[in-house]
């Protein structure tokens, strides 16, 4: 895989204010824009659109700058020269630009001509300026800083761990397949060799995460709050739901989907004459067919997903191919190569780039279609004209992305040409969106008790974990294999990385599995109002963009019964089929 530089993509939107040649990795070039900026004297409506408009162009510049770093670390861990790179922005131009971009947001702020903008078209923009202003301290910022570099040590530790099996060195990704096999003893020798690996780091790892939770403890103290997770909800900007919302959903997925999972897990340990289900036993296929193998490389992989996009609408191929043709596809598991997958966009140049870890399971097509839609809704929104506008917030951004798995399934005979295989697949898919949303509500459960129960001990923490886990969780057995389940959270990179970040899901999925009625319903009609969503970018309210899709914004339990009901219907469907 070539390095990503910024002279490998197409960039069709040219600069007005910078030049083409700016460094943006050198704080003697960035610091004298950033005073430009400042010093520039503002003498009409007019002036401040412009002082805007430049102002864009440099966030995008430096976002886009960030982001290729970001990418060349995730794929290279390995590599102290690209570490060093990624580590110098963050340290040499995110952090001593952090206090001036505040005071260029204050200088917006207090502009006499701002009153004369539309308020119409800015008042969201407004809405977040007046929140950042409120929040920032100047002391934070070295603190976010490490957090930061704290972060870049979660990925590298992650992706450290190999492990050896059947004569050859794995990453813990790879180690993945072998949980499909319908050989037991396999699963269980493949399952026990990764958890012991894991076990191995289990130290760093809490060393770690004590490390991030006392500097976001002092964040929050810093800013005036009283817990780090009401300081989170006002820096995510969740004007439409609150904590106790999520708490209420908590709830939901305890009374209503953990049954339905349960029901699930019993059909399961029934099918493999089983007494009782153990962790190994949880991914493979429970009528004993050999794992589902959708791909040998990953330009099969590639190709496949490009026809299903280019089936559920012929411009999604042709994103998707854009994509392939420029590199934009960082793919396969590797050693050295940072854990899981997202998609990033390159700010300046508005096009999108996927990374994943593909192995060539069934869970990697979904992964990949997943992050396709990510890249769908960058490519939907870069026409967007003002660039604050142009991302949704995270709880649409996942619907984009959730949306576009479930409308995917009536084209997977590109990979499965025997309708049984497809069937299998929608069966796991369908069954892991059930079994995701009480996993998402003990993520989110455990933040919120370690955030307001900051001078816990560990062992408090694993107790609070396992608690939950029983609350929330499924009917595998643990016996002999305790510390495994109360470590179990150290794989979730959300909780070091970006905390709070993941109840989104849950909020995603309801809203995906609504888009996916409307396209059952209507497939041209679901598309378009898809598309319709996707376009809209950030320019609306989080309810006034679930409405432009079609969809309700609507997490409660009145929401989650029917549609749980509507995926229930549709496992019997494709049973049948299988």
């Amino acid at each position: 895989m070539a390095l990503l530089t910024a002279q490998s993509i197409p960039h069709n939107y040219p600069r007005r204010y910078l030049s083409a040649q700016t460094n943006l990795g050198d704080w003697a070039v960035v610091e004298p824009i950033l005073n430009d900026l400042q010093n520039r004297n503002i003498q009409s409506k007019a002036d401040l659109e412009k002082w805007i408009e430049n102002l864009n162009e440099l966030e995008q510049a430096l976002g886009e700058e960030g982001s290729i770093r970001y990418v060349r670390m995730t794929c290279n861990t390995d590599n102290p020269q690209i570490e060093k790179d990624y580590l110098d922005f963050l340290e040499k131009i995110g952090e001593p630009s952090k206090p001036l971009f505040f005071a260029l947001m204050k200088k917006y702020w207090e502009s006499p001509y701002r009153k004369q903008l539309n308020e119409k078209d800015f008042f969201l923009y407004d809405r977040s300026v007046e929140n950042q202003l409120s929040l920032y301290r100047e002391e934070n910022i070295p603190l976010e800083t490490e957090l930061e570099k704290l972060s870049q040590q979660y990925q590298k530790l992650s992706g450290s761990m190999m492990v050896q099996y059947e004569g050859k060195e794995q990453t813990l990704q790879q180690m993945g397949r072998y949980l499909e096999s319908t050989d037991r003893k396999k699963r269980e020798e493949a399952w026990k060799l990764t958890s012991e690996r894991r076990l191995q780091d289990k130290d760093k790892f809490e060393d770690l995460f004590d490390a991030m939770l006392k500097i976001r403890v002092q964040i929050a103290k810093n800013a005036g709050f009283d817990n780090y997770r009401d300081y989170m909800f006002r820096r995510k900007e969740r004007f439409d739901y609150s904590a106790k919302d999520c708490e209420a959903f908590h709830d939901s997925a305890e009374k209503t989907i953990k049954p339905l999972v349960h029901a699930m897990q019993k059909k399961r340990m029934k099918l493999m004459g089983l007494s009782e289900l153990k962790p190994w036993d949880m991914s493979v296929d429970p009528t004993g067919l050999a794992p589902l193998k959708p791909f040998e490389n990953v330009e099969k992989l590639i190709s496949g997903c490009e026809s299903i996009l280019g089936q559920v609408d012929p411009e999604f191929g042709q994103n998707f191919k854009q994509m392939k043709d420029l590199g934009l596809l960082d793919l396969e598991s590797r050693k050295g190569k940072a854990p899981g997958g997202y998609q990033t966009d390159l700010e300046e140049a508005r096009i999108p780039f996927i990374f994943a870890n593909s192995v060539g399971m069934d869970h990697d097509v979904r992964t990949l279609l997943h992050e396709g839609g990510h890249a769908m809704h960058s490519f939907a929104w870069k026409n967007v004209p003002f660039y604050p506008y142009r991302h949704a917030p995270m709880e649409f951004c996942e619907v984009a992305s959730m949306s576009m798995e479930l409308m995917a399934d009536p084209y997977l005979s590109v990979f499965y040409p025997n309708p049984k295989d497809s069937a299998r697949s929608i069966i796991q898919h369908l069954e892991g969106v059930i079994t995701l949303l009480p996993w998402i509500a003990t993520i989110d459960a455990f933040q919120h008790w370690i955030y307001t129960h900051p001078h816990h001990t560990r062992q408090e923490r694993f107790d609070y974990w396992v608690s939950l886990r029983k609350r929330l969780g499924g009917l595998e057995d643990w016996t002999g294999f305790e510390d495994v389940r109360a470590s179990l959270w150290h794989r979730q990179l959300h909780i070091f990385e970006v905390p709070f970040y993941y109840i989104e899901y849950a909020i995603a999925q309801l809203g995906a599995l609504q888009v996916w009625k409307n396209f059952r319903k209507n497939k041209a009609e679901g598309v378009r109002l898809y598309k319709q969503g996707l376009a809209v970018g950030g320019s609306k309210t989080l309810p006034e963009i679930f409405e432009s899709a079609g969809i309700h914004f609507d997490f409660s339990l009145k929401m989650i019964q029917p549609l749980m009901d509507e995926v229930a219907k549709e496992l019997e469907q494709q049973e049948k089929a299988s």
